[in-house]
């Protein structure tokens, strides 16, 4: 709990007067109900009386545990960008004996119920930094907007980039958006398609080259799921596309070719900003794609985040960063062997691997 109160010391209390309960101390619990599948506020008041009597060995709790409205209040008044500092200061807490590098993957994921009445069309999106080596998320924004890009741009200006390769889906491929990248220190392997023609069809002739002059691919092959894959890789410097196209950074162009079974071959295009290994660019573009596996699948079939309906104010924002530190502190547990479904099955009814959680978080 000493950890946890230092990171989240600096959040206002945006009650307008001190309420009887402590801001701290309800933002723990609400994140030990998230570890034990709480979805709404009323299943953390649930959740506290459940376990109330277990929360006094580590909380004052002067005046019990709050009501669901209260908890329901809070997250809605609650400025998410103090939230996400908090966040991002016990993630950094978690990390400190684990090298942040590597892929960097951003993405972003829509709430889709938690839409205002009549916007069911456009469901705010969050987007988040996700660290593929250590399987963190590492930083989360709501688009502004629901401007993906601009979210993205926020959320670079938030990461020390030094040593880490950050990639993006085609949305991201932008000059602003590569700018910000080797400001901070990064690099970038951003796809491109159509979205931006003239840098495909620039990337295009850049390969049809390379291939003339006969320069070494890598290739792998994967079975699994039922299905073979093979993936071709490719890449070659960039020559003046930089200078021509006022592309900051790049070095690069690269084409994966992937071949599934008896489906058509699919080409995609990337822009670099080091000339990396064929081998080396297929590792990175395949841990790009964690981040949907193993960060928005578990958020969705674990935590059943695409369900929650809290849709008032700043409660998505809020909830939804908690939901992100909660699956952080699963994985930080040692139990490499237990799925992250199993470890918050198993924390709500086995009072000891949810003390093993607690002091884990100290």
């Amino acid at each position: 709990m000493e950890r946890f109160a230092a990171c989240f010391a600096e959040i206002e209390d945006p009650r307008k007067r001190e309420g009887d309960h402590d801001l701290t101390e309800m933002l723990f619990v609400a994140l030990l109900a998230m570890l034990c599948g709480a979805k709404y506020c009323t299943d953390i008041e649930v959740f506290g009386r459940a376990k109330e009597g277990l929360l006094r060995t580590v909380l004052g709790l002067k005046n019990g545990i709050a009501s669901h409205d209260t908890f329901s209040r809070l997250f809605r008044l609650l400025d998410p960008k103090s939230l996400e500092k908090g966040f991002r200061r016990f993630t950094a807490a978690f990390a400190e004996t684990v090298k942040i590098d590597g892929v960097i993957a951003l993405d972003g994921k829509a709430l889709r119920r938690a839409y205002e009445c009549g916007k069911s069309h456009m469901p705010p999106v969050m987007v988040t930094a996700w660290a593929a080596k250590t399987r963190l998320a590492l930083a989360n924004v709501l688009s502004p907007g629901n401007n993906e890009a601009a979210g993205a741009l926020q959320l670079i200006e938030m990461l020390q980039l030094k040593g880490c390769v950050v990639t993006m889906d085609a949305l991201h491929c932008r000059r602003d958006t590569a700018r910000a990248i080797v400001e901070r220190g990064g690099d970038y392997v951003l796809a491109v398609k159509d979205n931006q023609p003239g840098l495909l069809n620039a990337a295009k002739a850049v390969i049809a080259e390379a291939e003339r002059k006969r320069i070494r691919q890598a290739t792998t092959t994967d079975a699994a799921h039922g299905r073979k894959e093979v993936r071709a890789a490719m890449v070659a410097p960039a020559g003046e596309l930089a200078e021509k196209h006022d592309f900051p950074g790049l070095a690069a162009v690269a084409r994966i070719t992937s071949k599934r079974g008896r489906d058509e071959v699919i080409q995609r295009y990337f822009l670099l900003t080091r000339q990396y290994k064929p081998e080396e660019l297929l590792g990175i573009v395949r841990q790009h794609w964690s981040i949907e596996n193993t960060l928005h699948w578990t958020l969705d079939v674990v935590l059943d985040e695409d369900q929650v309906r809290s849709r008032k104010d700043h409660a998505p924002e809020n909830l939804a960063v908690l939901r992100r530190l909660a699956l952080n502190v699963a994985r930080a547990h040692p139990d490499s062997k237990t799925s992250t479904r199993a470890k918050l099955k198993r924390a709500g009814w086995d009072q000891k691997f949810l003390l093993e959680m607690l002091t884990n978080m100290r």
